[in-house]
């Protein structure tokens, strides 16, 4: 949102405009549409156009909570200004993810003596600034922090653990081995952690996880309401969350209501943990779970747990049967009205009666979801992703039909064969006779240059009566949606290398391309869009459409979309990226994708984008192309390429980058490396865990934590 005042030069001017007057609306008007205006820029600039303006900026709604997260112009000056002239005003500060500002920074922040809750999550701190900083936040009650190799809690200051005593939210995210403030924590209600650590040191020392537990305050825990940690991969993050977890199977707090740990791949259950689960079943009742796979797979857990009113479910790539999920989560159908958040993502036999004797690829069975809809009729996210959900030729009972009638879902995850009618999927999907197989071959010849732009209206005729049109249609307020192929794994690498061959697309998803992914442009209020290993894309002329009737589209990812030898879409997605102008955030991952001048020039159309990640092996990039789209994009701040280029040629443009645009651009952080280099692995850990979560890695992300866990 841009906003600017090109007609008040002084309270006294007397110029006349032909439109409407801004200074004739009323105060509560002016203050809703300040609102929206970055809290910098207020301050900075807007007060000081004109008197009425002056007073409004500094009115209490405007200054109480400062955002500075996602502004990526401020800089240390702007924040020193800031708390120089709003300090004692500012009752909640967010600066997550502000990795660009010095730490000096953080010094400013001792201004806002009256800081309640506060967010430096992201942000370079040490131990001596962070005690400095809270010695003087008496009134301080929420925090957010890292902790990094190098932090030393004796270094706290007797007033700094006199504020963290009071500190009921905490959210640490953790680099390094350490409990962190935590020990200091003793009015504890919400603890929220995040392990980062890599098993190996930057010198290539094996870290080990142990802690001494008698450092982690037993006592403190007891007014724990939610617990919620969640772990990188890593056999370390492992060892040291298990050391907070031995804690509280000592004693398990009688006001928990909410306990969420994920935990990728496996990640054994011990005797301590089984003792905090059986002492949970007995003393508390839960609004919200989640648990690692192996906990909940062939146990009975689910069967004693006690639930009050959930809001929250999360059962992430457990065995979990359908059975099993209607008889000891919704009781055999009970009302569960109060269920807004839904994670079954890898639950391959989650909608059959049982897991035993059955196929993944197996027909589901509609009467378990039919059951869950109409007992969760509330659902707000839900997520069914890498899983095979096929549905069976009963009428009325195709899985877009059932979930049609959750009218209040605001995001939805579903795999790319769930969407597919029965009839198209059993018929041979359309071929063309210039299409190259889905194998990551040489680069070859296709004949498809152009898309139809309008459609026949026996064409139309057919898409408008599949289940997925009607599902969008009925979906009108729907914000995120993923489409994911079952089978569907990133080139992008987390803690190993980079991976060099997908698994084929299933069967069922093979007619399913550029007729669902039109009827996808019914969702007006769409904000997010991933599409992922839809193999029957032919020309992409669907992504035009969402172009044109998506206005609000921010986030789109797009990954292995049709066959594999060529860029099939690359026509329409340009014509698409010309009519995004709200798009911020633009992810592509796609072998053979040529990043040229055409596609740069379509891009630039973006005029609000400020993340692009483009994975492709085999890729090709055009230097010139690049510089000049990062000259005449000026909010673009993060620029991720992964490509088939060599590392001369990547290096060379990530310096001539980083030397053109770095001093106008505090935020710019520019990552160009070969997709499939020894070293990449070395090169993701320096990127800014902001980018790295919300865009560079490629995860499913609906229903992926409880809605409004933090800020």
């Amino acid at each position: 949102f841009f906003f600017s005042f090109p007609e008040v030069v002084s309270e006294e001017s007397e110029e006349e405009s032909n439109g409407v007057n801004l200074m004739e609306f009323s105060d509560e008007i002016l203050l809703h549409i300040l609102s929206y205006v970055p809290c910098t820029d207020l301050v900075l600039n807007v007060r000081r156009t004109c008197r009425k303006l002056a007073t409004l900026c500094l009115d209490k709604s405007l200054t109480h909570t400062v955002l500075l997260q996602k502004d990526y112009k401020v800089n240390k000056d702007k924040v020193k200004q800031l708390m120089r002239d709003i300090g004692k005003e500012i009752y909640q500060l967010n600066m997550a993810g502000c990795y660009w500002l010095p730490s000096s920074t953080i010094d400013h922040v001792t201004r806002c003596k009256n800081l309640v809750k506060l967010n430096l999550s992201g942000c370079h701190i040490t131990s001596l600034r962070l005690s400095k900083m809270l010695s003087t936040l008496q009134h301080l009650r929420s925090l957010a922090i890292d902790v990094n190799p190098g932090f030393d809690a004796s270094q706290l200051s007797s007033e700094c653990k006199a504020t963290l005593s009071r500190v009921s939210e905490l959210k640490q995210t953790l680099y390094t081995p350490s409990y962190g403030v935590v020990p200091c924590c003793t009015s504890l209600e919400k603890l929220l952690l995040y392990f980062e650590i890599l098993d190996r040191s930057r010198e290539g020392f094996m870290l080990s996880g142990q802690l001494m537990v008698g450092e982690s305050n037993v006592p403190h825990y007891q007014n724990l309401r939610i617990f919620y940690a969640r772990l990188a991969p890593g056999y370390v993050n492992q060892e040291v969350v298990r050391l907070y977890l031995a804690v509280l199977s000592d004693r398990t707090p009688e006001n928990l209501h909410a306990f969420l740990i994920s935990a990728p791949g496996s990640f054994a259950e011990t005797g301590a943990t089984k003792n905090l689960l059986d002492s949970m079943a007995r003393n508390v009742r839960l609004d919200a779970l989640q648990l690692p796979k192996a906990w909940i797979n062939g146990s009975g857990l689910l069967q004693h747990l006690k639930f009050n009113n959930p809001f929250y479910f999360s059962f992430s790539r457990c065995t979990l049967s359908g059975g099993h999920l209607i008889q000891r989560v919704i009781n055999g159908g009970k009302d569960l009205k109060s269920l807004t958040s839904l994670n079954l993502s890898g639950c391959v036999h989650c909608l059959a009666p049982e897991s035993l004797f059955r196929k993944a690829e197996d027909d589901i069975d509609s009467s378990i979801l039919e059951s869950l809809v109409v007992s969760c009729c509330n659902l707000r996210h839900l997520n069914l992703s890498a899983a095979h959900h096929h549905s069976s030729e009963s009428i009325g009972n195709h899985l877009c039909q059932l979930l049609s009638r959750l009218k209040h879902l605001l995001s939805l995850a579903l795999p790319v064969c769930s969407i597919t009618d029965v009839a198209a999927s059993v018929e041979k999907p359309p071929t063309t006779p210039n299409l190259v197989p889905q194998t990551f071959g040489r680069k070859v010849r296709i004949g498809i240059q152009t898309y139809p732009r309008n459609l026949g209206d026996e064409a139309n005729q057919k898409m408008e009566s599949s289940v997925f049109w009607a599902l969008m249609g009925s979906l009108r307020f729907l914000e995120t949606l993923e489409i994911i192929g079952s089978s569907f794994s990133s080139a992008m690498p987390r803690n190993e290398p980079a991976i060099r061959n997908s698994l084929p697309p299933c069967v069922r998803a093979q007619s399913v391309g550029d007729s669902e992914v039109a009827a996808i442009s019914q969702l007006t209020y769409l904000q997010s869009l991933t599409l992922a290993q839809l193999p029957n894309i032919l020309t992409g002329s669907g992504l035009v459409n969402i172009g044109l009737q998506c206005q609000h589209l921010r986030t789109l990812s797009l990954a292995n979309l049709g066959m594999m030898g060529k860029v099939v879409y690359m026509s329409a997605l340009m014509d698409m990226l010309k009519h995004c102008k709200c798009l911020r955030d633009l992810r592509l991952e796609q072998p053979y994708f040529c990043a040229g001048a055409q596609f740069f020039q379509a891009l630039s159309h973006c005029s609000s984008l400020q993340r692009l990640c483009i994975v492709s092996r085999s890729g090709t990039l055009q230097s010139d192309a690049v510089m000049s789209f990062m000259a005449n994009c000026l909010e673009v701040i993060m620029c991720h390429m992964f490509v088939g280029e060599s590392l001369t040629v990547c290096k060379n443009l990530q310096q001539s980058i980083v030397r053109s645009f770095q001093a106008e651009r505090p935020a710019l952080n520019v990552v160009i490396f070969p997709l499939l280099h020894e070293d990449l692995t070395e090169v993701i850990r320096d990127v800014p865990m902001r980018h790295l979560d919300e865009i560079t890695l490629f995860k499913s992300r609906v229903a992926e934590e409880p809605p409004n866990l933090w800020w």
